[in-house]
């Protein structure tokens, strides 16, 4: 008998700078990659569905300007690493729930502010 794997589906909202919210549905593994941040990251998704999400450095964690707050599922983001984490206290607007775009792997639902 095959096993049916369930297919992971998350629900990304990225609350734009006009306060417009627009939600997608990202499945890893399927969405195409477009090398700009690491593989799933938010800035990945936001390039997949026309998402403006500005990325100076093409997504090498080199700026600050994929800068965003997290509002929901923080814990379904993945771990801040050294590099993020020396690059996010340059940020404009930092807070607690400050992340960069190119470096957040998506792993559940969360909802995003873009702040650059």
């Amino acid at each position: 008998m095959e096993v049916e794997t369930e297919k992971k589906v998350h629900k990304v909202t990225f609350i734009q700078r006009n306060g417009e919210a627009v939600t997608v549905d990202y499945e890893p593994g399927v969405t195409p990659y477009h090398e700009h941040g690491r593989e799933g990251s938010l800035l990945d998704i936001a390039l997949n569905y026309h998402i403006d999400l500005q990325h100076a450095c093409g997504g090498n964690c080199a700026c600050t300007t994929c800068h965003v707050v997290v509002k929901q599922g923080e814990e379904n983001l993945s771990n801040m690493e050294d590099d993020e984490e020396d690059r996010i206290y340059m940020a404009d607007n930092l807070t607690l729930h400050s992340r960069l775009g190119c470096q957040a792997i998506v792993k559940g639902d969360v909802t995003v502010e873009v702040v650059e």
